[in-house]
């Protein structure tokens, strides 16, 4: 009987118009969504879309939500009304500032029918089945609520010359959950929606993250966060702008990313219309128009973790990319 071949990684980056619905399938077969977009029917429609019809499953085995914003856990009660969930990662929502508490959505995100609730802390290895011939898989949390476990890194003293603060943050953004995904030497960074001075906490003095391949851009490629010590240090080869027509991919943070010499590519979830906006070549451009169809991006790893593939099925564009970074 002939050995089956281990299938790749995927990720599904969904458009929820600028907000947060990231899709990891890992070569087991499992699934792990990273936030769920807006309340409503579009958001949760196009997440469950993707994973029944383009991911094949039939439930989401973990849900991590980073944070408390409408567009990264406003989705939950209509997501998981409409496939099942297994577990939930969360900073937990009494511990979110009033603002956050406060909002109409919450009973909502509480009641949502979820398997199991665990409160997320830094260092946490989410368990995944690892397939036979695939390298190994992980996915870390690396920081929750401005805090960061026990990994003490590596002096990250070049990169932090000269980091600059500005105002802190008294949002929930700045307490994002963030996560590096690995598979074999792939490696992946999602930060969530973490802001300026948590991100250079991150990696200043010392770096707790390392290289990385692929970037999800930080808050949607907003300017509050994108700190140009975090780029530098995840010297990333690929960046994915989960934006939307008129949020996100900001001047400073566009500027950042595509200034550091390690970044090859970069795909934007929507063409920005903000004045000045500096678009990508439309190949790499999930939705092109305002009025669009909702179009997404995609990621296959190779089993091996050695080389991976990002497509835009809307442009027919598929691009390879070898892996550079070492576990």
């Amino acid at each position: 009987m002939r050995a089956q071949t281990a299938q790749p990684l995927r990720v599904f980056w969904i458009d929820v118009e600028g907000g947060g619905a990231t899709l990891i399938v890992t070569p087991a077969g499992e699934s792990v969504l990273v936030d769920a977009g807006n309340p409503g029917t579009r958001d949760s429609g196009r997440i469950v879309k993707t994973v029944k019809e383009l991911a094949h499953l039939e439930r989401i085995d973990t849900l991590v939500v980073t944070h408390y914003h409408g567009d990264h856990f406003g989705g939950v009660a209509d997501v998981a009304a409409a496939v099942p969930i297994g577990t939930l990662y969360e900073n937990g929502i009494d511990t979110a500032p009033e603002t956050e508490r406060a909002q109409a959505t919450i009973p909502a995100y509480k009641n949502a029918k979820i398997g199991k609730r665990i409160v997320a802390h830094p260092g946490n290895v989410i368990p995944l089945k690892q397939a036979p011939g695939a390298a190994p898989l992980r996915l870390t949390i690396v920081s929750a609520r401005q805090t960061f476990g026990a990994n003490a890194g590596k002096p990250n003293a070049a990169n932090c010359a000269g980091a600059t603060q500005k105002p802190v943050d008294t949002s929930d953004n700045a307490n994002s959950i963030a996560m590096v995904l690995a598979q074999g030497p792939f490696r992946m960074f999602l930060g969530g929606d973490t802001t300026w001075n948590v991100e250079e906490k991150l990696v200043c003095p010392n770096d707790r993250v390392g290289p990385v391949d692929v970037m999800q851009s930080v808050h949607h490629g907003l300017d509050l966060s994108n700190n140009p010590v975090l780029v530098h240090t995840l010297q990333p080869h690929v960046v994915v702008f989960n934006n939307g027509v008129r949020k996100g991919f900001e001047s400073n943070a566009v500027a950042t990313i595509s200034g550091t010499k390690s970044v090859e590519a970069v795909y934007q979830m929507h063409r920005s219309l903000r004045e000045g906006a500096q678009n990508n070549a439309a190949e790499r451009i999930a939705n092109e128009e305002e009025q669009c169809k909702g179009e997404g991006i995609a990621m296959t790893v190779a089993p091996d973790g050695k080389s991976y593939e990002v497509s835009v099925p809307s442009t027919g564009h598929k691009h390879s990319y070898k892996t550079r970074t070492q576990p």
